[in-house]
């Protein structure tokens, strides 16, 4: 009887694990290099699925997604919330008229290029002033070799699989 229970225990947890594994954390290898230097092609991340059901996401969290018209899935980084008024101005991201840093972005080098992130308004590019209930703009880190909301528009939330962590 002792022997039975510990079996199934043992099945019990086993079956607990791949549920876990596989329903709410998946992995998820970066490709391409719109994230870097934060993600690195090729690099794998563990994606918490059920996190955003209970956890509203901030500005900045890092999300794995479908864009719009697309089978893909994108990582990028959260710049703007809903009820949030974003725009660029001289590699200045400003949220309601707030200047914010973004300490996860390259610093500029002494080459070529004068601007990380060209001006744009949240207007130009959505025809919105505010972002939506129920929507989310997104920026890859590496701007300059990013598809991102500046291209394809606002995010539904409802296509956001799962929030980004590191997998060493």
């Amino acid at each position: 009887m002792k022997k039975r229970r510990i079996a199934f225990t043992t099945v019990g947890v086993c079956l607990v694990a791949i549920l876990l594994k596989n329903l709410i954390f998946v992995e998820y290898k970066v490709e391409g290099v719109s994230m870097q230097p934060t993600y690195e092609e090729g690099r794998l991340l563990s994606i918490n699925k059920l996190g955003v059901y209970f956890t509203p996401l901030k500005r900045f969290d890092i999300v794995v997604f479908y864009p719009p018209n697309s089978d893909e899935i994108y990582v990028k980084r959260v710049i703007g919330l809903p009820g949030d008024e974003i725009h660029y101005k001289d590699d200045q991201l400003y949220v309601n008229n707030k200047a914010v840093n973004e300490p996860f972005l390259p610093l500029k080098d002494n080459s070529n290029v004068t601007k990380l992130t060209g001006n744009f308004t949240l207007e130009e590019i959505t025809n919105d002033i505010k972002i939506p209930k129920g929507y989310i703009f997104v920026i890859g880190d590496n701007r300059l070799q990013s598809r991102d909301s500046r291209h394809f528009g606002l995010v539904k939330m409802d296509d956001v699989i799962g929030t980004a962590g590191d997998r060493k």
